[in-house]
This record gives structure tokens, C-alpha cells and sequence, in this order.
């Protein structure tokens, strides 16, 4: 049958066709991988672009910045060396003037003012009459002890006789023992009555020589608080006490000073001082330390110390305020630093040096004379240390610091902190 020939003729045409479609898939296979590792290639790329251009710079960020944060954890500070103390350090303390003798003038005598012959201001000598006073009742009372003088010498004139005439009987037996012995004991009674009487009148006679005030030296009236007709009491009866005048001294002047317990030890008699007024100012006037108290005062915790000025032309006033300055021997080795360096703590005073390595050191030091600004250091350092200016309070031994020199000339107004130099040019 021919039916079937069409068969066998469209059998080879489709089996000639299907090499044709299988080469074709077999092309579009072969380029299906080559793009996936392209991807791929690309993907990781991405990747990698990512973390170099996001996760390292902040890595590199997250390093500096803790790096400086570990310099910044590190306390910037300045240092300063202690100084040598100079051998000899001067004081300067108040004083107060007086006279070299300086005394009140009272009356012995009670009475009224009947003259005065001086003031305020007055140069005088030595035993010069000052003012008189008048006293009625001392001299009504001397009159009255010289008229009872004068009874007591006639009783005695009398028992003397009476005491003779009776010792020449008594040996003839004209009169008793008795009676001699009575006059005799009469005799030696009116004796002292008269030697009371000559007391009292003499006592008198001197309260009436008080009438006459007389200067005790030579010197200067400062004061004068009386005139005439002024009641006198001399507080004899228990009154108030009346000051006539006020004398003083001032050729020499004596300079007291309360010296403070930390230079006690230093000052000492020979020790020249200079005196300094404010009426007269850069000018020094030359002293000499002459006696100390040799003890301290327990209210005041100073040693009183006396200087001898001389003021023979009277430039000085008794009675001023002065300032004394006056050079003490260091007694021994110390250093001086500012203020600023200590740090106090509950174990004491310290001060912190910067060791090896940049390591603060604390040191225990004991401080002697306080200057204000400084102090002395009398123990605890060494002289080659570098101290560390303004401490930070949390310091301890051991710590790292980072120390800088302070500039050596700064305008004012222009300081900047450590961490802020050479920000100004930005």
C-alpha cells in the first residue's frame, strides 16, 4: 500500500530538523553558566565595596577615636622646681610706738586746782614745777597735829621732872617704890606720845608738800586734764583717781612686737630691725631687737619682742602704728614653692612629682613659714624635683600624665587650655 510513503518521506525531513533544534539548545546551555558566575563576580564585588567603603573607615574611626580618648584620659599637666629659700628672709609685722618712759601724773593730796604751768607739748625738765593745789583740810590738820606736838612735849617736859624728882626721894626713902616706878612708866608714856605726834605732823607736812606737782623727768607733756578750781582726789578715801597730766619720754622709744610662734625660734636680742611709719613713707628708721618675752603666749601664740629705736630729734610719736621689718636667719635647708602646688589630703599635705616615665609621685612634705602665694618647704623634698602645678584631686602614685611648658610670654586675655593651642589659625 502507498498510502504509507508520505510517512517514510516526512520521517527523515523531521528527523533532518531535530539536529537542527538540538544544536540550538544546546547553545543557549552553554551561556546560562557563564552569566551566573559574571554575577557572582559582580555581587562580590559589591560586597566587597561595601565593607571597604563603610565597615573599615568606621573601623579606622572607632581606632582614632578611642586612641584619643586614651591620650585625653591623660592628665596634661605644668610643672615648676622648688627654689632655695633664701638664708636670711625678712618679716614685716605691726608694732606699736611707745615712749621709752612714758608715766600718768596724779595727785598725792586732796584739794583744788590753784595753778598750772604747762601743756600739752611742753619740754620739761627734770623736778620743774608742773601746777600747785590748794588743801585747806590738810592744812587745818597740820596745824592741829602741831598744837597736839606741842601738849605732848610740854606732858613729857612735865613727867620728866615728875620721874627725876621721884628717883632722888626714893633714895632717902621719901616716897614708895611705887610711886617712883609710876612716874617713871609716866615718863616713857609721854615719850611716845610725842614721837606719834612728830609722826603725824610729819606725815601732814609731806601730804602739804603735795600741794606742788613736780615733773619725775625729763620729758614731754602729751596730756593735760585739769584747771584751775578742778576738784583733786587722790583716791585716798576711795575716790576716782583725777590724772593732772601724762608725761613722756621720746628721745629713745621702745618698739613692742608680737612676733608669730614659727619665728619665735629665729628671733633673738641683737637682731637689727628697721621701723617704718606710715608719715613717712620709703623712709627706715634703724633698730635692735633688745629683750624677748622668752615665752609664748597661749591666747595669741606670739612671742612679745621689744625693739629699741633712738629718736633724739622727736621725728617719731610715742603712741603710733608702725610696721617693723626685721631680717631672720633660715634655720636650716628649705625650699620655696607656690601655693598652688599642694594637695591636701586625709593623710596629710603633699605635693606630686613627676618620676620616670611620666608617672606622678606623691611626696609628704612639712611646710614652715607661709609667705601668702608660697610657702616654705622645711622637709620632704630634695630640690631636683618637678613639681606639678594645680594637682588634679583624683591623682594618684603611679598615674601617667603628659606635661607641658607654660609659654614664656602670654598676653592677657589670650590663654588657651593645653588641648586648644593652635586652634586659632584654623
Amino acid at each position: 500500500m502507498r498510502v504509507e510513503q508520505p510517512n517514510e518521506v516526512e520521517q527523515p525531513i523531521s528527523e533532518a530538523r531535530k539536529p537542527q533544534y538540538r544544536s540550538s539548545g544546546e547553545g543557549r546551555d552553554e551561556g546560562r553558566p557563564a552569566r551566573r558566575w559574571w554575577i557572582g563576580v559582580l555581587a562580590l564585588a559589591a560586597v566587597v565595596a561595601v565593607i571597604l567603603g563603610g565597615i573599615i573607615p568606621r573601623k579606622r574611626a572607632e581606632a582614632k577615636l578611642e586612641q584619643e580618648t586614651e591620650q585625653m584620659a591623660v592628665p596634661v599637666v605644668s610643672i615648676v622646681h622648688p627654689k632655695p629659700s633664701a638664708p636670711a628672709e625678712e618679716v614685716v609685722l605691726p608694732a606699736n610706738v611707745q615712749a621709752y618712759i612714758d608715766s600718768p601724773i596724779y595727785s598725792r593730796t586732796n584739794g583744788y586746782l590753784k595753778k598750772w604751768y604747762v601743756d600739752i607739748g611742753s619740754h620739761v625738765k627734770q623736778g620743774q614745777l608742773l601746777a600747785e593745789i590748794e588743801t585747806p583740810e590738810v592744812d587745818q590738820q597740820l596745824r592741829q597735829a602741831r598744837s597736839d606736838l606741842q601738849t605732848a612735849e610740854a606732858n613729857l617736859n612735865l613727867a620728866k621732872i615728875t620721874a627725876d624728882r621721884y628717883s632722888g626721894l626714893l633714895k632717902t626713902d621719901a616716897v614708895s617704890k611705887q610711886d617712883a616706878d609710876n612716874a617713871e612708866g609716866n615718863y616713857a608714856a609721854q615719850k611716845a606720845t610725842v614721837q606719834a605726834a612728830q609722826a603725824n605732823v610729819k606725815r601732814l607736812e609731806e601730804l602739804q608738800s603735795f600741794e606742788k606737782i613736780y615733773a619725775p623727768f625729763e620729758g614731754v607733756i602729751t596730756f593735760r586734764n585739769t584747771d584751775i578750781g578742778h576738784l583733786i582726789d587722790s583716791g585716798s578715801s576711795g575716790g576716782m583717781r583725777t590724772e593732772l597730766f601724762h608725761i613722756a619720754q621720746p628721745d629713745k622709744l621702745r618698739v613692742y612686737v608680737n612676733v608669730p610662734e614659727i619665728y619665735a625660734a629665729s628671733t633673738k636680742p641683737g637682731i637689727n630691725a628697721d621701723l617704718m611709719v606710715p608719715e613717712y613713707p620709703g623712709r627706715r628708721f634703724p633698730g635692735t631687737i633688745v629683750r624677748t618675752a622668752n615665752a609664748i603666749d597661749q591666747t595669741t601664740r606670739t612671742l612679745l619682742v621689744e625693739i629699741r629705736v633712738d629718736n633724739p630729734t622727736g621725728t617719731l610719736f610715742s603712741g603710733a602704728y608702725a610696721e617693723t621689718h626685721f631680717k631672720l636667719p633660715n634655720s636650716g635647708s628649705s625650699f620655696i614653692l607656690p601655693v598652688n602646688a599642694l594637695l591636701f589630703r586625709s593623710e596629710g599635705l603633699r605635693v606630686v612629682a613627676v618620676g620616670e616615665g611620666n608617672r606622678a609621685e606623691l611626696k609628704p612634705i612639712t611646710v614652715g613659714h607661709d609667705y601668702g602665694t608660697e610657702v616654705e618647704v622645711v622637709s620632704g623634698l630634695g630640690g631636683d624635683e618637678a613639681i606639678i602645678i594645680n594637682p588634679p584631686d583624683s591623682i594618684v602614685s603611679g598615674e601617667e600624665v603628659r606635661v607641658v611648658s607654660p609659654p614664656a610670654a602670654e598676653p592677657k586675655g589670650t590663654h588657651l587650655p593645653a588641648g586648644d593651642q593652635g586652634s586659632m589659625g584654623r
